[in-house]
């Protein structure tokens, strides 16, 4: 994995780019977020789906459903 920094001196205008790669650490947290962002995505899909067989059970649509949850 790639890291890749832009530094820009503001007096001079000169931009460097920096390209490394990640040490284990860097690794680590990036794997760390995207299992949590995963982990977000797929409760909130749940969530989704409960909600739509409520609404199905009840005959409402998704947007009457909302009205009525708020």
């Amino acid at each position: 994995m790639k890291i890749i920094t832009t530094e820009v001196d503001v007096l001079t205008g000169i931009e460097t780019v920096i390209e490394r790669e990640a040490t284990a650490t860097e690794k680590k947290k990036a794997e760390a977020e995207v299992k949590f962002i995963a982990d977000v995505n797929a409760e909130a899909k749940a969530k989704a789906i409960a909600r739509q067989a409520i609404a199905d059970r009840l005959g409402l649509t998704a947007d009457e459903l909302q009205v009525l949850l708020g």
